[in-house]
């Protein structure tokens, strides 16, 4: 059961407002009472991003609530949060991010053997025909369905 990969949240923001082109798997820099806030599921990815300083990549917007029996070893819940990619990774999205006109956001935080992960996407931002266009889909398809379940 270690190996099983237990999502604690996902940034549905996101797909509604991106096209996700890749995605990477991250490891994130964390301290105790933040990954003990992580496993009660107290954490908020709605409006966060990602950005490289230095080579480094960081999470920026990403909310951890303060563990309740954390007292004084509690950080800023919304200080940037360094992610574990080598070297190469970030250097690819970097440049994609750069050149293409793309964007870095997380999509979803797992518990993966023990470990906290970070799902990144690189993305390219939606404009409102083709969120228009999208939901028109999905409507079609949820009529298409329903005519389906009332004839059997």
């Amino acid at each position: 059961m270690k190996n099983a990969e237990q999502i604690i949240a996902r940034n549905k923001k996101a797909y509604h407002d991106y096209f996700v082109l890749d995605t990477y798997e991250a490891g994130i820099e964390l301290y105790g009472t933040e990954i003990k806030s992580i496993r009660n599921g107290r954490i908020n990815l709605k409006d966060s991003f990602c950005s490289v300083d230095n080579g480094e990549m960081f999470a920026i917007g990403m909310h951890i609530s303060p563990y309740e029996q954390g007292n004084i070893f509690n950080r800023d819940p919304m200080r940037k949060k360094k992610l574990l990619l080598h070297k190469k990774e970030i250097m690819k999205l970097f440049g994609q991010s750069q050149q293409l006109g793309l964007c870095i956001v997380p999509l979803q935080l797992y518990i993966k053997n023990g470990r906290a992960k970070l799902e990144i996407g690189l993305c390219k931002g939606k404009k409102l025909h083709d969120k228009r266009d999208v939901a028109a889909k999905r409507d079609a398809q949820r009529t298409i369905e329903r005519a389906i379940k009332e004839r059997y």
